[in-house]
């Protein structure tokens, strides 16, 4: 009896370190990228710190991290691209939300956080749509000019598991890019359709193709929260009116700067704005109607 209950001691001791060390290493990711996901250089010693870490469970994790604060990674390599395991999507999952903890007005215990979440039922969706904005906030925060003219996303490559996870993908990708150009068209005054143009010509092909003309959007809708505070909303409603506005951004620099006539051709008839079935997600459905209308397509 004594022996299997020192056995039941061991396990349960041993149990409760591993865990400690765990909430540990999480703690300390989430700080480190906390620190540098910006323009922040991590020092030496953060680099060597991080290379050390051994532990093999949470390896997939670390790299990532690790190339989320480097400067000029390798995020849009096959090797970052390709989704990863279940576990690692949540391990990632979990270091974000503590660096956003270091971040409230009132944070909560981390190690409470950490356990919490662990134990959440997180929709696998929701793992997948942050591992992609963190891998390409990356981009965007450390690989400096933007340039992904010569970049080609091969979609059936990465190990997506369906058509929902491929669109998180590109959404999420073609948020970031639309980002880029939103300021020249909105914010500054004059508009300056002529450096936004610019940015459009350096956004990247999907499948050998043109970004536009990628149109798979037929998956099922889903809801998470997408804006703090604000409860959950719909996914394709929220991404499908982004990227919307990104194509009609192009669209009126393309009628501002000088484009063909083919271009612009390309551009209505070759992607999702002569889409009627996807208009209900966007706000823009009026506009995309009358732009129709004017041109006279069915």
């Amino acid at each position: 009896m004594k022996k299997y209950l020192s056995l039941f001691l061991f396990c349960t001791i041993a149990l409760g370190l591993h865990a400690q060390n765990n909430h540990q290493l999480t703690v300390f990711l989430a700080k480190t990228y906390d620190s540098f996901m910006f323009r922040n250089q991590p020092t030496k010693e953060v680099m060597k710190e991080l290379k050390g870490i051994a532990d093999p469970e949470m390896k997939a994790t670390v790299d990532f991290i690790t190339q989320a604060i480097t400067t000029k990674n390798k995020m849009l390599t096959p090797r970052y691209l390709t989704r990863p395991d279940d576990r690692t999507l949540k391990q990632v999952y979990i270091v974000r939300a503590v660096s956003h903890n270091f971040d409230e007005k009132n944070p909560v215990d981390n190690d409470w956080l950490i356990d919490s979440l662990t134990r959440a039922d997180i929709a696998v969706y929701e793992l997948v749509d942050n591992y992609y904005e963190m891998l390409f906030l990356a981009v965007g925060n450390k690989n400096q000019p933007f340039n992904l003219a010569k970049t080609n996303f091969r979609m059936n490559d990465y190990k997506l598991k369906d058509d929902t996870e491929r669109g998180i993908l590109f959404l999420k990708c073609m948020r970031f890019c639309g980002s880029t150009i939103w300021g020249y068209i909105n914010i500054a005054k004059p508009m300056n359709t002529a450096e936004a143009y610019k940015y459009i010509k350096r956004f990247p092909k999907f499948n050998g193709q043109p970004y536009y003309q990628y149109d798979d959007f037929s998956f099922a809708d889903f809801e998470m929260v997408i804006i703090k505070d604000r409860g959950k909303e719909s996914y394709k409603s929220y991404y499908l009116n982004k990227y919307y506005e990104t194509l009609l951004e192009h669209l009126l620099c393309l009628k501002k700067e000088g484009g063909s006539d083919k271009e612009i051709e390309d551009l209505l008839l070759g992607s999702i704005l002569r889409k009627r079935s996807l208009y209900d997600y966007t706000q823009y459905k009026e506009m995309l109607e009358e732009l129709f209308h004017e041109v006279k397509v069915d």
